[in-house]
């Protein structure tokens, strides 16, 4: 019994460790994301930036403007009404909303006592993060796809995607690797458990034929005394 207990405190102390750099990441990517959503540097060219709720146009920059929009003077104006911006956009705001309730439930799994609230937490925080990193590559995909089909109207020579898009591609960075940890946490948590539930079936087992023995011989004494 000491052995059994020894071994899950462990397991315990070894499997956190996972679970807080899954949580960490976590963060990280919830501030990647802010910043990435609050920017308008997802699209650079001469005079002209281009983010997924913006565009801004430069003082001096010269006409036409990419994708023929009515000058305005310089300033930042409403993105463009394009179906791809508005998916990258929503599916930007689905990941970090599913990464946020990933984070907060690895929190809670790290929190919870009971050995089955920490497996429900951790298990759902998974789903959610791997939720998460989906709908982001999906936008790190069509964003740059579709943009290349309209760049005959960028009316631009040189394009490039600024550090806006690269921290899209951080955040899915570190939102693998949260999966990861917490998926492979997850995996020896079953088989932790399983492998804890044959220890403790055997001890009771053995208990029970230990105590099976000491009736038998209790019950050979007195037979003999009587006989006696």
């Amino acid at each position: 019994m000491i052995t059994m207990y020894t071994v899950a405190e462990d397991h315990m102390g070894e499997s956190e460790i996972a679970q807080v750099i899954a949580f960490i990441c976590g963060v990280i990517v919830i501030i990647l994301m802010i910043m990435g959503l609050a920017s308008n540097d997802w699209l650079m060219a001469i005079g002209w930036r281009q983010g997924l709720f913006r565009h801004c146009i430069d003082e001096g920059a010269p006409t036409p403007l990419p994708f023929n929009v009515a000058v305005s003077g310089a300033g930042c104006y409403p993105a463009r009404d394009v179906g791809y911006i508005k998916a990258a956009a929503a599916l930007c705001i689905v990941c970090l909303i599913a990464d946020a309730v990933a984070t907060v439930l690895t929190a809670l799994g790290l929190r919870a006592k009971d050995h089955r609230n920490k497996h429900t937490y951790y298990r759902f925080a998974v789903l959610c993060m791997g939720f998460a990193l989906l709908a982001l590559l999906l936008a790190l995909i069509i964003y740059p796809v579709f943009f290349a089909a309209e760049l005959n109207l960028g009316n631009r020579p040189i394009w490039e995607f600024g550090w806006a898009y690269g921290v899209g591609w951080g955040a899915a960075i570190f939102l693998f690797g949260g999966v990861v940890l917490l998926f492979c946490d997850k995996e020896s948590e079953e088989i932790y458990y399983k492998e804890r539930k044959i220890v403790r079936e055997e001890v009771t087992g053995g208990n029970n034929t230990m105590t099976g023995h000491r009736i038998g011989a209790h019950g050979t004494l007195r037979s003999g005394m009587t006989h006696a």
